[in-house]
């Protein structure tokens, strides 16, 4: 009997992503047997359409934003529309208004956690240049699924950490550059796939929970299948976390579906104690601000005494606010940061 072999490639990418999407796909064939689907990290005001038009005018094969319940077709790129998700099942994809994951909505773990879960070891995932550690959760369950996994050459990557991330957590197959990457495919995609892997049922249901089918309220504790509870609150939801400790990264997940990384959860608590900062600020120039009209009314009515303590009171505030402010000025260069790769997709 003949073996079915890699016709599912899932990319995923973010900062600096465009420009090496361009020169892979345009290293393949239009008969590639194989479907494409590519998830980068897009703002929220994005058009998908445009970055489609413009891989449509380097690649024979045929580029389109992924429709939702869209059949899939061999030698096509389905590209992720903005604030979506987009997730596989057998022979077709959902585009989805999930959760977050890892503070990104469209996130590339969902894409190639589907896609393990529904097509196993027939999968081949590639992880391009970006920032932080979206795809390295996704890309260990495509490994521990039997699929073949794939990273840009760090040093070849305009922003090397998201390979670099999956290195570091992933015994990766292939580590190659984009001149390399698109001949690898070639062959790869003809590469009969196994027929003894069975996909590990923590990755088929945390698919099912991305695909939102599971969310009844009886339900919920089937988490606990998951992992064990952690001490930390969802910083999106603030439900309950579960942490995750099946196969070899530890993630977190929440009953209403968001999930991080160790360090995704770090970055969206640093997030929450900045918005709690800035309504500090907020509040105590509010104070300041009446402590000192108080001051110049009683200082009108003669009322020395008490002018002079509304004022004392104000100026004490003013230490206050210059500390918080210098805080939050502290932690402008990392959220500009993210701005930029943002802006970059």
């Amino acid at each position: 009997m003949k073996l079915p072999h890699h016709e599912i490639i899932v990319i995923g990418t973010s900062a600096g992503g465009m420009a090496v999407l361009c020169d892979l796909l345009s290293q393949l064939p239009k008969d590639l047997p194989a479907a494409i689907f590519i998830v980068q990290h897009l703002a929220r005001d994005s058009n998908a359409e445009v970055l489609v038009d413009r891989l449509n005018k380097i690649t024979p094969l045929t580029c389109q934003v992924a429709q939702h319940e869209q059949a899939i077709e061999m030698g096509h790129v389905y590209f992720v529309p903005q604030d979506n998700h987009l997730l596989l099942q057998k022979g077709k994809m959902l585009v989805t208004k999930g959760p977050r994951e890892n503070l990104f909505r469209p996130a590339i773990d969902p894409l190639f956690r589907s896609a393990a879960a529904a097509y196993g070891p027939r999968v081949i995932g590639i992880v391009l240049t970006g920032m932080l550690q979206d795809g390295t959760v996704g890309m260990e369950m495509i490994k521990r699924s039997g699929g073949i996994t794939m990273v840009q050459k760090p040093e070849d990557a305009e922003y090397p950490d998201m390979p670099l991330s999956v290195l570091h957590e992933v015994e990766v197959d292939y580590v190659v550059s984009i001149s390399e990457m698109g001949a690898l495919l070639e062959e790869l995609v003809f590469v009969p796939a196994s027929s003894s892997n069975e996909i590990p049922e923590d990755i088929t249901f945390e698919a099912t929970i991305a695909e939102r089918v599971m969310l009844d309220s009886g339900e919920i504790g089937q988490i606990d299948l998951l992992g064990t509870r952690a001490p930390y609150s969802c910083p999106d939801c603030g439900g309950a976390l579960w942490e995750v400790s099946q196969g070899h990264i530890k993630h977190f997940r929440c009953h209403a579906g968001h999930s991080f990384t160790a360090e995704a959860l770090l970055n969206a608590n640093i997030d929450s104690i900045e918005e709690t900062l800035w309504i500090a600020l907020r509040m105590l120039e509010e104070r300041r601000t009446m402590l000192s009209a108080m001051a110049e009314q009683d200082r009108k009515k003669g009322h020395n005494a008490w002018s002079v303590s509304q004022q004392e009171r104000a100026d004490e505030l003013k230490v206050h606010i210059a500390r918080i402010r210098r805080l939050l000025l502290s932690n402008a260069n990392s959220k500009n940061r993210q701005q930029d790769e943002e802006e970059r997709a």
